[in-house]
């Protein structure tokens, strides 16, 4: 049995307000959550997939480590964010580690309901395209970023990809978010994350208050090069 929260946060989700009756009630039904604490671990590479999961609430780390030990940061999770629908559907292990950066509650739907959903319903087929063509664009603008190997550039990058509206749908105009946990998402030290804000509010992109960020443009936002 899930919390109402969850709950309500499943049902409340674009790809199940778009099932029949049926469908949604089996969702209901096999419906699993999480609590993490801060630093723990959501998923790992290497482990077995279970679950299609969503951020409820707090914020996720994707990232992977190479042999040598050097972190590469692919995005931040917020708050309405679905994922894990490529390891899901092409592999049996997770081939990125999930890590909360907050205190996070994560909704996990089975990977057998994840896949019957898919033989059964057109809409969430539609949903799961579009959320895979949406990671692509995100990962060619996250590799653009990191070849530019300007600071600047790959946090405005970091900022709008938490503010695009099919992967994190409700997330509004406003997000807290420290400039700390910007830094670790983007992969730039909180000294040039700091610059790079202030560069932004000057040319109207967004707003920062103490542990927040509002975004006025975020079509500029998605193009800023620095």
């Amino acid at each position: 049995m899930v919390s109402t929260t969850t709950l309500d946060f499943v049902l409340d989700a674009p790809w199940c307000r778009a099932l029949t009756s049926e469908q949604a009630a089996r969702v209901r039904l096999d419906l699993r959550e999480r609590h993490v604490n801060k630093g723990g671990s959501i998923c790992h590479v290497g482990a077995q997939v279970q679950y299609w999961k969503g951020v409820v609430a707090g914020l996720v780390k994707m990232s992977v480590v190479s042999p040598g030990g050097r972190m590469s940061t692919f995005t931040g999770l917020a708050p309405g964010a679905w994922f894990g629908e490529g390891p899901v559907l092409r592999s049996d292990t997770w081939d990125f580690d999930g890590v909360a950066m907050r205190d996070t509650h994560i909704a996990m739907l089975p990977r057998t309901t994840f896949q019957w959903l898919l033989d059964g319903s057109l809409p969430f087929n539609r949903y799961i395209v579009t959320q895979l063509s949406e990671r692509l664009a995100q990962c060619f603008s996250v590799i653009e970023a990191e070849r530019l190997e300007v600071a600047e550039t790959r946090v405005a990058r970091c900022l709008a990809w938490l503010f695009n509206p099919v992967l994190y749908p409700g997330v509004g105009s406003r997000i807290e978010l420290s400039q700390q946990e910007i830094g670790y998402l983007a992969g730039v030290s909180r000294q040039r994350v700091n610059r790079a804000l202030r560069i932004m509010e000057e040319a109207g992109l967004l707003d920062v208050s103490y542990g927040a960020v509002v975004v006025r443009d975020l079509a500029g936002l998605q193009h800023f090069r620095a």
